[in-house]
């Protein structure tokens, strides 16, 4: 025997209007998630995400993050006193070189390097949000020139920037506009995905081998009441925190970037 059930005309009404309320919901959460990411967002995060992955290129394009990362200490080495040099190495690894300075100011620059290299990520987008491709290439060229100049002597350092620095230049020069805002996004993504990355690996390392974890093991000696595990949970929040604080701004709401056959002068 089946059992039929009957529907009348105010049930269809309350069905419809659930129905008609999930489908509003979820066109609103589909609008607030449109507001804050893009599709170029992501397809430049994913690209860069692979990028870093790859044998040698990988690392090549990690000493970037690498540079900016031990430039942090540098810079801030300096108001303690000054630094005898800067490697960086092939494995995009690198080194900051210099005497040994005050508890405090020891702090501040072993907590300096992943704390800019975030930090550098969140400018990097904030300047392509705002369209001010020609802020970021001057504070990039900045920051490789002054390696040059001042800190990196190790040969593949050097031979990273002069490299680097060359092709960035070239692109400068001949490269159209379109191609050079791209190519810039790019470096921001990288530098996004490789600090996150840099602080997640530090973060494990200071579980598992405390003692060669780094700066969060430079902090715990430092500091002696803060376990190194604790320093790793610093950086690994801190490198969370910027990209929460530009998701929140709209920065990763990347807008279409016009083709042009015109160039501007970006030098």
């Amino acid at each position: 025997m089946t059992n039929c059930i009957k529907i009348d005309n105010e049930d269809i009404k309350i069905i419809d209007l659930l129905i008609n309320t999930n489908i509003q919901k979820e066109g609103y959460y589909l609008k607030r998630i449109k507001s804050k990411f893009s599709a170029k967002f992501f397809l430049f995060i994913v690209m860069a995400f692979l990028l870093v992955q790859l044998p040698v290129v990988g690392d090549y394009v990690r000493v970037l993050n690498t540079v900016i990362h031990e430039s942090g200490h540098a810079v801030i080495a300096l108001f303690g006193g000054h630094i005898e040099k800067i490697a960086l190495l092939s494995d995009s690894e690198g080194i900051t070189y210099g005497p040994e300075s005050g508890k405090i100011e020891g702090i501040v620059c072993s907590m300096a390097g992943y704390i800019c290299s975030s930090f550098m990520g969140f400018v990097s987008f904030w300047l392509i949000r705002k369209k001010k491709y020609t802020l970021l290439i001057d504070i990039l060229l900045c920051i490789l020139f002054l390696n040059l100049i001042l800190w990196v002597r190790n040969p593949f350092g050097l031979i990273w920037i002069v490299s680097f620095t060359f092709g960035f230049l070239l692109l400068l020069i001949k490269g159209k506009q379109t191609i050079i805002n791209h190519f810039l996004l790019l470096i921001a993504s990288i530098l996004l995905v490789d600090s996150i990355k840099s602080s997640f690996e530090i973060f494990e390392m200071s579980i598992i081998h405390p003692k060669f974890a780094g700066d969060a093991a430079n902090l715990s000696m430092l500091t002696s009441f803060i376990p190194t595990q604790a320093w790793g949970v610093f950086f690994l929040v801190q490198a969370l925190l910027f990209p929460i604080v530009s998701l929140k701004k709209g920065l990763f709401r990347i807008e279409g970037i016009k083709f042009s056959s015109q160039k501007e002068n970006v030098l």
